[in-house]
């Protein structure tokens, strides 16, 4: 009789230890989640400049927010409500931003540093215009180098629009890419591909919103093929409306799409408490996917796509996304079908714990919720 008894006994300490494991995992893998979220102190806005080139001169007209020079140079320049540009306070405080200006933006010879005039700086609104003109005594190849607004935020973006003997080219500056030349000729295919392909690779690991919405889709999958269609249905969607975005074919407010693509995270987390098929969802990452892709078109754009080569961009762009993408959602796979083995060792056929799948879909719909009332406000 004990023994009898004792097997039952067993097998549900087993079944109580793996319920009781998997609920801790599911809290920890919700807190996560949770903390994947930006949480920056402050996110710089995009800064462009307008750079013009006459031999060795190069005069540049640099256009950013107030209150971003405010948070760099340690100035008050704005207004405290509209963030309007205060003349008066800009005034004073300008010595003080140029000197920040120009301790992170130069026109360099081979190297060695031109020197800048005084410079002078003007209010548009809620932005400031600083303008500064380089001279460079020496024959060497000119390159301009820029880091603003970086030590705030380390993603900032800055868009520059080069004219050179009446020739004009845009570019993206960044982390990645600091500086541009300004003479030995254009960038190359090669130069232009492989900036927006780890431009591409890094959005998509950056963006929460688009990997929440892939791992919501792929939680009761517990076979390969229906990861496949899934990713597959996305992956040709949003490159539809990337390209057309891009192509300024189609065009559609951030206002609308961004709330629309919270909502969409939203929809596919809660369907994962009322259905576990996952053989059809394809279908609906399909339909969101065209959503995505004009997320996709709008941080594109940030980057400042160089119109001579603008298929090069957005497919070396495109390219980027589907590489990080396969990444996140083949580890995403692995983990749970690591986990659905551990669940039950021996079982011939792996079985999704509802706890785990319940608890990241909650943490989901909490997220999405969140950022779907938080882009409804700002738009």
């Amino acid at each position: 009789m004990r023994a009898a008894f004792s097997e039952p006994l067993k097998t549900a300490g087993r079944r109580h230890r793996t319920a009781r494991f998997s609920g801790q995992f599911a809290l920890r893998f919700l807190l996560v989640l949770l903390a994947a979220v930006p949480a920056h102190a402050h996110d710089a806005g995009v800064s462009s400049s307008e750079i013009s080139v006459n031999g060795r001169v190069v005069a540049v007209e640099i256009n950013a927010l107030a209150r971003d020079y405010e948070k760099a140079a340690g100035v008050r320049i704005s207004e405290a409500g509209s963030g309007s540009v205060n003349a008066v306070a800009l005034a004073v405080m300008t010595p003080a931003l140029l000197g920040y200006v120009r301790g992170h933006v130069g026109v360099f010879s081979d190297g060695v540093p031109c020197e800048p005039d005084d410079g002078r700086a003007l209010a548009a609104d809620t932005h400031v215009t600083v303008t500064l003109v380089w001279s460079c005594p020496n024959d060497g190849a000119l390159h301009y180098r820029l880091s603003l607004f970086r030590d705030i935020d380390p993603s900032a973006q800055h868009l520059a629009s080069v004219t050179i003997e009446g020739s004009k080219q845009d570019f993206a500056l960044d982390k990645n890419t600091p500086e541009l030349a300004l003479s030995g000729g254009a960038h190359s295919n090669f130069q232009v591909a492989t900036h927006f392909l780890a431009a591409g690779v890094e959005h998509i690991f950056l963006g929460y919103d688009h990997i929440a919405f892939l791992i919501a889709i792929i939680l009761w999958a517990n076979r390969l093929w229906p990861v496949v269609k899934a990713v597959t249905a996305f992956t040709i969607a949003h490159s539809i409306t990337l390209s057309l975005a891009a192509l300024d074919v189609v065009r559609i407010p951030g206002t609308i799409i961004e709330p629309a693509i919270a909502a969409s995270i939203v929809y596919v987390a809660v369907e994962n408490f009322t259905t576990r098929e996952v053989t059809k969802r394809w279908r609906e990452t399909f339909l969101f996917g065209l959503l995505h892709g004009f997320g996709f078109a709008s941080a594109l754009e940030e980057l400042g796509l160089p119109r001579a080569k603008l298929i090069t961009a957005l497919a070396a762009f495109n390219c980027g996304v589907e590489i990080g993408q396969v990444l996140i959602v083949a580890a995403a796979f692995a983990l749970l079908s690591a986990i659905d083995r551990w669940q039950i060792s021996g079982a011939s056929k792996s079985v999704r714990n509802p706890a785990l799948v319940h608890a990241v879909s909650f943490a989901i719909v909490v997220l999405g919720s969140y950022w779907f009332v938080s882009r409804t406000i700002a738009s």
